[in-house]
């Protein structure tokens, strides 16, 4: 009799023990999915960001490299390039100059597209400057201001591992578009270039694109202004 009371009990133990392992089994799975799944996310590449902190305020009328950064650096950068599965691989701005004159500038970079947001404070009219800016430049009127799109070269710089001078030449073929500051053109001028990794030359089409959905978000924009 103990034996036949025994042998249930020894039973439900066994299916017992049999369900707490495969319980056991699906909580270490789902463990290990959650830790795969946190690792797959920190080690996918995340978007090039401008700057940590506030951006830096424009320095009297001028605007700042940051500035033209946080305005160029969009989320839907990639998108308006065509590359939308792309991740920018850097993003930065710098506040140049040529003499006196400030050339704040920002660059984002993606695998396939290099875009450059710039401005210049030279005083001069856009209208009419198609003839400083090579022989296929044309007027193109841009967000109801004066324009002109043109062709230009980046620059390639190498660098020397012993140390001696770097060496620089013309790179990859550019477009350009600059945009009067104003809509009366009374000088100065933000400019959107465009290049590609590849070579080929960019498609205006692209870099047009860009410009209307970037420019407009430039601090002290103003439609018609």
């Amino acid at each position: 009799m103990a034996e036949d009371i025994d042998a249930p009990e020894k039973s439900v133990n066994a299916w017992g023990q049999a369900l707490a392992a495969v319980v056991l089994v699906g909580a270490l799975g789902a463990g290990f999915w959650g830790l795969a799944k946190t690792s797959a996310a920190e080690s996918e590449p995340k978007p090039a960001t401008c700057s940590d902190g506030e951006t830096p305020a424009a320095k009297g009328k001028h605007l700042s490299g940051a500035q033209l950064c946080e305005a160029l650096n969009r989320s839907d950068l990639a998108a308006l390039l065509g590359t939308p599965t792309e991740i920018a691989k850097t993003a930065s701005g710098s506040d140049s100059s040529i003499g006196k004159i400030a050339t704040p500038q920002a660059q984002v970079e993606f695998e396939t597209y290099t875009v450059t947001l710039s401005a210049t404070y030279d005083g001069l009219p856009v209208a009419g400057s198609q003839a400083l800016l090579g022989t296929d430049a044309r007027p193109r009127k841009t967000l109801g201001r004066p324009g002109v799109l043109y062709s230009t070269r980046t620059i390639s710089i190498s660098f020397r591992l012993d140390g001696g001078d770097a060496d620089s030449g013309p790179g990859v073929p550019a477009r350009a578009l600059t945009v009067a500051r104003d809509s009366k053109d009374r000088g100065g001028s933000l400019d959107v270039t465009l290049w590609r990794a590849d070579g080929v030359v960019p498609d205006d089409a692209v870099l047009l694109r860009v410009a209307e959905k970037v420019l407009p978000t430039v601090p002290g924009w103003k439609s018609g202004a």
